[in-house]
């Protein structure tokens, strides 16, 4: 299906990449423009109102969603278009941005990405779902993650200074000497584990806080989340680990478990999840992975006619 000319909904997010958000949505719009997409801004006053606006788009058939910004900016995409014909475009310009450097999306060079929708592919990837009763259905890219990850993540974002990366690595810092381990019961595909851990991840994705790569193996086509389980270790022994997640060589640590599997359930008291960065949804939780769910624009291969649609 040849997509020169889209119908495009661009959703900004302003505050990305220590506020430069802004600068690389105008330069987004711009590039767009000149390539004779029809642009549809849904940016709103607020997220809340960027999603309702984006929605309406979404549901009038729009050929591709473009969101501006970091994993934060990924993951709503991914919640607005999965399950529907319309492509995701991520235009990285965040602090973490693990989700398009997955895809090999370019990171903070709008150009090159908008070039993609004339250049590149479009790709059929899996995605995580959460079912989540009475508030709805719940949709992620990348890892979703339960311990050690998300209860710094809530600090993180308790926290007014410092911008960036520097205050994810500062509420490292505050967390670690309190931290304990957690009991964890975790089902894959009906198989019970119950055990103390520092931290489970869920990847449909290899990694996440901005290149920590939890699960060096994971292919998002595949239609398997893998499973990593830290189980109990001493915080000085955790903190001798935690630096070979950036490497991937943590997964040859004795206490570093890792599985694959479709569903996943994971239970736990007073533990609130993250995805894709973003704080999402208190345990017990029930994962599952929908294949193809998500249709993005990533480069051609190598080698390979662009435009030509692969993996749906």
């Amino acid at each position: 299906m040849s997509h020169q000319t889209d119908r495009v909904a661009l959703i900004v997010n302003p505050t990305a990449g220590k506020g430069s958000g802004r600068r690389l949505g105008e330069l987004t719009r711009a590039a767009l423009v000149a390539q004779g997409h029809e642009v549809i801004d849904v940016s709103g006053v607020d997220y809340a109102a960027a999603r309702d606006r984006a929605q309406r788009a979404v549901a009038d058939g729009v050929e591709t969603l473009v969101v501006v910004g970091g994993d934060g900016m990924a993951h709503l995409g991914t919640n607005l278009v999965a399950t529907t014909p319309t492509r995701l475009l991520v235009v990285a310009g965040g602090t973490g941005n693990d989700v398009a450097a997955n895809l090999g999306l370019p990171v903070n060079d709008p150009a090159a990405a908008v070039a993609l929708l004339r250049h590149g592919t479009t790709r059929a990837i899996d995605a995580g779902l959460v079912r989540n009763g009475e508030r709805g259905d719940r949709w992620f890219a990348g890892v979703l993650g339960a311990g050690f990850d998300a209860v710094v993540n809530a600090r993180a974002q308790r926290m007014r200074w410092p911008r960036g990366q520097m205050r994810y690595n500062l509420a490292i810092l505050r967390e670690l000497p309190v931290f304990r381990p957690i009991p964890y019961a975790v089902e894959l595909d009906g198989e019970r584990i119950e055990t103390r851990a520092m931290l489970v991840t869920v990847a449909n994705t290899t990694s996440f806080g901005g290149g920590m790569r939890v699960s060096p193996d994971a292919d998002p086509a595949d239609g398997l989340f893998d499973v990593m389980i830290v189980h109990e270790l001493s915080i000085p022994a955790f903190l001798r680990v935690f630096p070979k997640v950036f490497s991937g060589t943590h997964v040859t640590h004795p206490a570093v478990e890792m599985h694959r599997a479709a569903r996943v359930r994971l239970e736990a008291d007073g533990i609130r999840s993250q995805a894709d960065g973003e704080s999402f949804t208190d345990l017990p939780i029930d994962a599952e992975v929908v294949p193809g769910a998500l249709r993005v624009v990533v480069p051609a291969p190598v080698g390979t006619q662009s435009e030509k649609e692969v993996g749906s």
